[in-house]
C-alpha cells in the first residue's frame, strides 16, 4: 500500500485539500480528528491527560485550551503529552490501515499536522505538504473566532517554517489560486505515485 504523509502549517488549507483526496476515493486518516476522540468524554486519554495535567480536563473531556496552556512553550510539559497521545494515536491508525486494506485501496493518506516535527515523514513514500502565501495565510487564521495574532505566532513557533517543508516536500498544493487549481493538483498527485515510473524518491524529505 502506498503511504502519502499531508502536512501544512495552519491556516493553509489543509483540511480542505485532505477532503479533496477523499473525493478523489483516497481513504483519509485524519490525526487532529482522532486526537479529538480521544479527548472526549469516554475517550482513551481523558484519564491519563487528567492526572498528568491536572486541571486540563472539565465535564468528562479534556479541556484543549486548558491543555494548550499547560503545555505551550515547555518541551518537557509537551513531551510528557505526547508520551500520552502518540501510542493511543498508533492504535487508532492501525484500525483505520486494516479497514482501508479490508477495502482493497491501494493507497492512504494520512493527515498529520506536525507530520515532520514528530519525524513521521521518514515512514512515508511521499510526502505532500500544502501551502499558501504567509499574508494569506495569517488572514485566514486571524478570521477564526477566538485567534489572535499572539496566539497564532505561539502556534507557528511550534511549526516547521513553511519554506523548510516546501523544500523537504515531495509536492506542494498552493492553495492560493482556489478550489479547481487545488482540485487539479491533487489529482495529478495521485496519478504519480499511481505510476512507477513517475512516484518521486522517498530521499526527498528525509533531510
Amino acid at each position: 500500500m502506498i503511504l502519502v504523509g499531508l502536512t501544512g502549517s495552519i491556516g493553509m488549507g489543509k483540511s480542505t485539500t485532505a477532503a479533496m483526496f477523499r473525493e478523489a476515493g483516497v481513504p483519509v486518516y485524519d490525526a487532529d480528528a482522532a486526537v479529538h476522540d480521544l479527548y472526549d468524554v469516554g475517550g482513551a486519554a481523558v484519564g491519563p491527560v487528567g492526572e498528568a495535567f491536572p486541571g486540563a480536563v472539565s465535564d468528562g473531556r479534556v479541556d484543549r485550551e486548558a491543555l494548550r496552556q499547560a503545555v505551550l512553550g515547555k518541551p518537557e510539559a509537551l513531551k510528557r503529552l505526547n508520551a500520552i497521545v502518540h501510542p493511543l494515536v498508533g492504535r487508532d491508525r492501525s484500525g483505520f490501515f486494516e479497514q482501508a486494506t479490508a477495502a482493497g485501496a491501494d493507497m492512504v493518506v494520512l493527515d498529520i499536522p506536525l507530520l515532520f516535527e514528530t519525524g513521521g515523514h521518514a515512514n512515508m513514500d511521499a510526502v505532500v505538504v500544502v501551502s499558501a502565501p504567509a499574508d494569506m495565510q495569517r488572514e485566514r487564521v486571524l478570521a477564526r473566532p477566538g485567534m489572535s495574532p499572539e496566539r497564532l505566532d505561539a502556534i507557528l513557533a511550534q511549526q516547521m517554517a513553511d519554506t523548510e517543508k516546501r523544500a523537504r516536500a515531495h509536492f506542494v498544493v498552493d492553495t492560493s489560486k482556489g478550489l479547481e487549481p487545488a482540485r487539479a493538483q491533487v489529482a495529478e498527485i495521485i496519478a504519480a505515485m499511481r505510476d512507477p515510473q513517475r512516484r518521486p524518491s522517498r530521499d526527498r524529505s528525509a533531510g
